[in-house]
């Protein structure tokens, strides 16, 4: 049992926005050894077809289950939305998603006007549909496809003027409709919270998942009998399947110097050191 109270809990995104994710979990789990994967070489998912991001949902897996991960967290909504059903049939380990947060804003709209975040590949999902279906029956949900914002956190750049346009401008179009509950339907937007809120103003609930996502991963590590409880601190591992350089500036604008990243190749669950 102590070895597999050791083992870490693998992540992986698409990039560097599921970093926040990373951090949520950290926050709840200090004494969890992390193991996170940017998928940087294939980012973004959104525009990609769902076949292929199943692909690299299952390299990915594979190679973390390869590293003893004890649990996977699938910190990508897009990857989420096409991949996490087949992962779980798949793998016996823990399988833990995402999904943008449309029972709480459906909760929280005091007008009945939501807006939502994400990306193409989320928007369009079946699992997306899915929840409207069960949670936002009552509701007005109001969706922007928002892929610029993904680019603004894979390049770090979460408070210049620059991004603050970018926002501004995507934030628009949702507030023109009337919302007053914003969902964050991507794992790359959290970062740039504080520009989305005050583009939004203070009369707009802003929600992401990020939080639920690590209570969910300390759930199902105490079913399985898993979590691991002292000595916090545990360790943390950064690594990017594309070049580390270009991604040093996103990833430490998230989670900041240490650690220190490391790049790996992945394909068809294979790894090889690479400069």
């Amino acid at each position: 049992m102590t070895g597999t109270l050791s083992q870490p809990v693998g992540v992986f995104d698409s990039g560097v926005g599921g970093l926040s994710v990373l951090r949520q979990i950290r926050l709840l789990l200090p004494a969890e050894d992390l193991l996170y994967v940017a998928d940087t070489a294939w980012v973004p998912y959104g525009p990609r077809p769902p076949e292929q991001i199943r692909e690299r949902s299952r390299v990915i897996t594979r190679w973390l289950l390869a590293q003893g991960a004890k649990a996977v967290v699938v910190a990508c909504n897009t990857a989420t939305a096409a991949a996490v059903a087949g992962l779980r049939e798949e793998f016996t380990l823990p399988v833990i998603g995402m999904e943008p947060a449309v029972k709480p804003a459906a909760a929280a709209t005091r007008n009945g006007t939501v807006g939502v975040l994400a990306t193409a590949g989320t928007l369009k999902s079946t699992r997306f549909a899915a929840l409207l279906a069960r949670f936002a029956e009552n509701v007005e949900v109001i969706s922007r496809p928002s892929p610029e914002l993904v680019g603004l956190v894979e390049h770090g750049d979460l408070d210049s003027e620059h991004a603050r346009a970018v926002v501004r401008a995507c934030v628009a179009p949702l507030l023109e409709r009337g919302v007053d509950t914003l969902i964050l339907g991507c794992t790359h937007f959290p970062p740039l919270r504080p520009l989305i809120e005050a583009a939004a103003g203070p009369g707009v609930a802003v929600i992401d998942t990020g939080g639920a996502v690590a209570r969910q991963v300390r759930r199902r590590l105490a079913e399985a009998g898993r979590l691991r409880a002292t000595p916090p601190p545990g360790r943390v591992r950064i690594l990017t399947t594309g070049p580390v350089k270009p991604a040093l500036p996103a990833i430490r604008a998230i989670w900041g110097e240490d650690p220190v990243p490391e790049a790996v190749v992945l394909w068809n669950g294979q790894r090889r050191k690479s400069n």
